[in-house]
């Protein structure tokens, strides 16, 4: 993976029976929720009001809970 993902693109995979809103709110949810991946992407200079997902914070959302 070369290039930044939406978050809403990736919240909807997560979520897709909810409203792009929900679902990004859901997913920032269980970021939060998850300490390891919450200090890991922190680490990764993730931002939760950032609208694009670089390709480490991607990895890092799937080592942690899982490919969607």
């Amino acid at each position: 993976m070369t290039s930044y993902l939406f978050k809403y693109d990736l919240a909807h995979a997560y979520f897709p029976d909810v409203s792009p809103t929900s679902a990004a709110r859901l997913l920032n949810r269980e970021l939060r929720h998850n300490p390891d991946l919450w200090q890991a992407l922190k680490q990764a200079n993730y931002r939760p009001t950032q609208k694009r997902l670089t390709p480490r914070q991607v990895q890092l959302i799937f080592q942690y809970i899982g490919e969607p």
